[in-house]
């Protein structure tokens, strides 16, 4: 392959601890060196490529990585600000604030023509597109017309972080049981390997899920959560972070990933998880304001 060319890397797994090593060395082996608009002056390019990483059983254990750059607490506020849409009043691109949540994307979409103008024209409704996608495959369970977008042409390309999250997609597949199995895919125009990757697929991972029982509970038949694929056009380990995911990848060369991964029902996970929620129930800005 010519180095003129970014890299293409294809990465399979059964859970999702064991995808982010995988994807993690990939693309620091094979990945190509390229600078960011993100990089300080002293700062080494990052590693880049365009991915695709399948996750064979999203929900098989062990499902958390203990080594993730982020812990239970902040994994579970990440969840329901995705899934819950705990951080949608965030959004207030007027006063400097956030410009979007994916929640928000997802289940409220609704195109401005600028968005840092609280007076920009809104020619368009709300649309809930993840209720779409539930009742798109609820009527027809083989359409490949549900999906979900993002992006806004009209107002996300003049924004200093635009949506790394494109497009989700979803397809039922009919198991030998009666009931179906739900497909997922995401598609991302730029995503951070090392520090957020875990994080959007935990996520995403439980909106798939979330979906399914949405399907089910309207067709009166069982849908279980299928396999996950993630494609990302850049992803990419930025040179910033090189000291930390070297000692890191020494860790995932040298020993199964196994030994850094903690099943989701861990005692330890589920205490800080369930402190987390009380939390977020009493107060959804709490672990903002804890992190500083």
């Amino acid at each position: 392959m010519s180095n003129a060319n970014l890299p293409v890397i294809s990465v399979t797994a059964r859970c999702l601890p064991e995808a982010w090593e995988k994807a993690v060395l990939a693309v620091w082996d094979q990945g190509l060196e390229m600078k960011t608009q993100y990089d300080k002056p002293d700062d080494p390019p990052s590693k880049d490529a365009t991915v695709m990483i399948v996750v064979a059983e999203p929900f098989s254990e062990p499902r958390i990585h203990k080594n993730f750059p982020g812990g239970p607490e902040e994994l579970e506020a990440y969840r329901q600000e995705v899934v819950d849409g705990i951080h949608d009043h965030w959004i207030d691109a007027a006063a400097g604030k956030w410009t979007y949540t994916y929640h928000e994307r997802v289940f409220a979409y609704a195109p401005v023509e600028d968005i840092r103008n609280p007076k920009a024209k809104k020619p368009f409704k709300k649309v809930n597109q993840i209720q779409y996608i539930i009742d798109a495959l609820s009527k027809v369970s083989h359409t490949r017309r549900a999906q979900a977008i993002t992006w806004m042409p009209t107002a996300d390309p003049a924004t200093d972080d635009p949506p790394c999250l494109q497009r989700i997609w979803c397809r039922l597949v009919a198991d030998n049981t009666g009931g179906y199995v739900l497909n997922m895919n995401t598609h991302w125009r730029s995503r951070d390997l090392y520090k957020a990757w875990f994080m959007n697929v935990y996520a995403l991972t439980d909106l798939q899920r979330t979906i399914a029982g949405k399907i089910s509970e309207k067709i009166n038949k069982p849908v279980a959560v299928g396999r996950y694929v993630d494609i990302s056009d850049s992803l990419h380990i930025y040179g910033s972070y090189f000291n930390d995911v070297v000692r890191e990848i020494e860790k995932m060369r040298n020993s199964p990933f196994s030994g850094r991964a903690w099943e989701s029902t861990h005692p330890a996970f589920m205490m800080m998880t369930d402190d987390a929620r009380e939390k977020l129930a009493k107060d959804p800005d709490w672990f903002a304001r804890a992190r500083g």
